[in-house]
């Protein structure tokens, strides 16, 4: 069997996931083509990222007027899907943050989307994020291209369901992937009970690699701490600033390194330059995944404190390492970290709860931390081995209808 896997911008540091799902079915025997709408310059740091984007074909490369053949030889080869394809992307326009000019552009997309599809003898299109790229999707299944499927990962997506037009999405698809029950209970509420058995969870996993990877460091000491992610609004970096300082005051020692970048970088930096706190955290910017495990082994708890989430991979990649994880109880993340076992979990956007246990994590002697690691360890490996994932993936992809 031939799938498509298709989004928005392939590959992208915060997207190996995607990367690691790919590889995973490869292995399994499925051919797996890369289509993405752009990312062919952007700056990657990892080398497998830079392999990926060799594999990949972008639709908009060529720019925008390259769609238009595509879009008047569809039109021609099958007139009445193209006025059916019309109505959709007005239909897809109401409520939309996006004037109905956007949709009839991804009406194009689709149309150049057939095409390569036909020409690639594609079976089937998978697609990452509820999003644009799945509109797109969709369309192109009007145009009587291939099947479709996705993965909604959130918080976008439950952000904003009506804009996003879920319900038709998910009616329109074979199946539905959520990467979390979580995830799965909020598609359950725009469709109809007869929809509900195509809605499947499949995990974001890890590879076997990884998973196995322990280092032989001895557990750090120091009171270091990370967060890892792109620094912005919804992963809660703001507040847990608010909560170094507080503990700053309060006389506990501590440094924390934030790993990413991203929009809020330059506010982030004001506030640690206005609160003196240039001893106590640093931020790394963009780094490959062999920088950010090292940054996870240097630390002796890894902290998320968002504000909104899918379930974060990091958390996933924190716990293979064996370190517990200090986060937010929002969204899938209860699902995976476990209170008191193997990390700890506050009320998201409650920073006193937020400072009283960072100080009860840095306070945490070292014989403890190891075993809620060895446990955190155990349970990503159960839950989150990319290649059982990836065959449920297959499972899905074969039996579509």
């Amino acid at each position: 069997m031939r799938v498509a896997y298709f989004t928005n911008q392939y590959p992208k540091v915060s997207h190996s996931f995607i990367r690691r799902e790919i590889l995973a079915l490869e292995r399994q025997g499925v051919e797996v083509d890369r289509l993405a709408l752009r990312g062919w310059s952007d700056p990657l740091v990892d080398e497998d990222d830079i392999a990926e984007r060799a594999k990949t074909h972008y639709l908009l490369r060529k720019g925008l007027g390259a769609l238009l053949p595509a879009t008047f030889r569809q039109a021609l080869r099958t007139p009445a899907a193209f006025v059916r394809g019309i109505g959709m992307a007005f239909r897809l326009s109401r409520m939309s943050d996006r004037p109905a000019p956007y949709h009839l552009v991804y009406l194009a997309e689709a149309c150049e989307m057939v095409r390569w599809c036909r020409e690639h003898q594609v079976d089937h299109l998978h697609v990452h994020f509820g999003t644009n790229p799945t509109e797109v999707a969709l369309l192109a299944r009007l145009l009587e291209g291939p099947r479709f499927s996705f993965t909604v990962h959130g918080p976008d997506e439950f952000d904003r369901p009506l804009g996003l037009h879920l319900r038709e999405k998910i009616e329109a698809a074979t199946h539905v992937v959520a990467i979390s029950s979580f995830g799965r209970s909020q598609l359950y509420r725009w469709v109809g009970h007869d929809h509900w058995p195509k809605i499947q969870v499949v995990h974001c996993g890890l590879e076997a690699a990884f998973l196995d990877t322990l280092s032989a460091e001895p557990f750090p000491t120091t009171p270091r701490l990370v967060c890892v992610g792109r620094l912005c609004e919804q992963k809660g970096q703001l507040l847990l600033l608010e909560a170094v300082r507080r503990l700053r005051d309060q006389g506990v020692d501590l440094h924390l390194v934030l790993a990413g970048d991203g929009e809020m970088r330059g506010e982030l930096e004001r506030f640690i330059q206005q609160h003196n706190l240039q001893s106590r955290v640093s931020i790394t910017g963009w780094i490959s995944s062999e920088r950010v495990k090292q940054e996870l082994q240097a630390a002796r708890t890894m902290v998320l404190a968002s504000f909104a989430e899918g379930l974060p991979v990091v958390i996933m990649e924190a716990m293979a390492l064996g370190r517990p994880v200090l986060t937010t109880s929002i969204a899938g993340i209860p699902e995976l970290v476990r209170h008191g076992i193997d990390g700890w979990l506050v009320p998201a956007g409650d920073v006193e709860a937020l400072v009283d246990m960072l100080a009860v994590a840095l306070a945490t002697p070292t014989h403890q931390l190891q075993d809620m690691g060895r446990a955190a360890r155990s349970r990503v490996i159960e839950r989150h081995s990319i290649d059982t994932e990836a065959t449920k993936l297959h499972r899905l992809f074969a039996s579509a209808p």
